[in-house]
């Protein structure tokens, strides 16, 4: 059994710096009062200018006018009579028949591509994804809006237009293959900036959706990760992730997610998976409990918990699901729903200025031993450096107990504007032992 001694993982000295070490990971991270007082805000900063609105929207390649500068849309949902349908690999001749709330493409530029796939494995599109492509390609909108993102994935590439003009038709097909079957995909959000957008930083960020729109956004996400583990069965486990602003990674400052096939679960997964076999109760002790202890926890509903993370390089908001069942996909529409709205508030609470990863964690589709679905909000409000790479020792700008005090007054004012689904905040949450219940399966 792990020690129940939550004082070698979070420890207050008497100046008020909180020693932590992540209990999951091992990182070491020192939090100094004061260094990080300055208030959640959504103002724009200093150096932004006038937003220009425009219906459709055209500011990025996610944008609404410009449909045809990503790949062939494998689904899209609309909005029909209030209600949300899924339209699935629509015709280029289509595209901009229907407004999509949101859209799901390949990554024109995939971390592991279809070659890796192919190569390794001998992957090979399936007939309906095969009938899909050629059909796509026959019609004449298709093949244009194939070739033309072709020939700017080459330019961007660094190919000149001679080597690009030289390509064969095999090369292309291979290409092509990526558009329509390949495990590296996008779900691009409707919207690049806020309805109401003044200056042109207001991007429409998760927290900017209402709780349905957000609920749709992740149901749409997993429909999506359910399609890929059917599609490729040498899929191991799908990196779900979300890069909000540009200090995040994200290549755009327009709101979506990426979904990234793998064939192995990754060092974390890995090292959580071992830490399951010695004790199945881990994630309570080490994560809710221990949070709890603390007082670290912040929001609850029936179906998910959030609390301040401890031990993260950067300050990290901890969203658990509580159910039984431990892959997203698993999750019946009520506990999909409750995760979605805690997740959808802290988003919420953070406000769409600071840069953010959202990560999700799940039990691999092949693993035997369980960990709850769980997903990470980090905010990408510092740089490690000199310090932190000569002793490993992580400087976090924000206490754990400062970040949930910036959070819980923005929460309360949110819900009492009806911004959020309701939750029970701060003292209102039961904290009883073990809230998770992925280990009762």
């Amino acid at each position: 059994m792990f020690s129940r001694n939550y004082s070698s993982y979070y420890n207050i000295m008497p100046d008020g710096t909180v020693k932590q070490i992540n209990p999951f990971t091992g990182t070491e991270v020192w939090a100094v009062p004061g260094r990080g007082t300055k208030p959640i805000t959504n103002e724009p900063p200093a150096s932004a200018g006038p937003v220009r609105h425009a219906d459709p929207e055209d500011h990025c390649s996610f944008c609404a006018a410009r449909y045809f500068e990503t790949p062939p849309e494998k689904a899209r949902l609309v909005r029909v009579d209030g209600r949300y349908e899924t339209l699935r690999r629509l015709e280029p001749g289509r595209y901009f028949d229907t407004a999509a709330e949101f859209r799901r493409t390949g990554n024109l530029f995939e971390i592991v591509t279809i070659d890796y796939w192919k190569k390794n494995y001998g992957y090979r599109l399936s007939a309906s994804q095969t009938a899909w492509r050629d059909a796509y390609f026959a019609d004449p909108k298709g093949a244009q809006h194939i070739n033309d993102i072709i020939r700017y994935k080459l330019e961007v590439s660094g190919k000149t237009p001679e080597q690009i003009r030289k390509k064969s038709a095999y090369e292309k097909v291979n290409m092509m293959d990526a558009f329509f079957g390949g495990c590296h995909e996008l779900i691009i959000a409707k919207s690049h900036y806020h309805p109401k957008a003044e200056a042109d930083t207001q991007f429409r960020s998760s927290g900017d959706l209402s709780p349905e729109e957000h609920y749709q956004y992740l149901r749409f996400t997993i429909e999506a990760m359910r399609d890929m583990l059917d599609a490729n069965r040498y899929i191991r486990y799908i990196s779900v992730f979300q890069n909000w602003l540009r200090l995040s990674g994200a290549s755009f400052d327009h709101l979506h997610k990426q979904l990234c096939g793998l064939d192995e679960w990754g060092a974390s997964i890995t090292d959580q998976v071992a830490m399951l076999r010695t004790d199945a109760n881990v994630f309570n002790e080490l994560g809710a409990n221990l949070a709890a202890q603390y007082n670290l926890v912040f929001a609850e509903n029936d179906h998910a918990i959030a609390f301040v993370g401890i031990g993260h390089r950067y300050p990290t908001i901890e969203i658990y699901s509580k159910s039984r069942s431990s892959r997203p996909y698993e999750h019946d529409p009520l506990e999909l729903r409750g995760v979605s709205d805690m997740v959808h508030a802290c988003h919420a609470a953070m406000g769409s200025q600071l840069s953010c990863n959202e990560e999700w964690y799940y039990t691999p589709v092949d693993a035997v031993h369980s960990m709850p679905w769980h997903i990470f909000l980090k905010w990408r409000v510092n740089v490690p450096a000199g310090f932190e790479g000569g002793t490993s020792i992580y400087i976090n700008p924000i206490t754990p107990v400062d970040l949930r005090d910036k959070l819980v007054p923005r929460l309360y004012e949110l819900r009492d504007h009806g911004l959020i689904a309701p939750l029970h905040l701060a003292e209102e949450c039961r904290l009883p032992p073990n809230p998770l219940q992925y280990y009762k399966r």
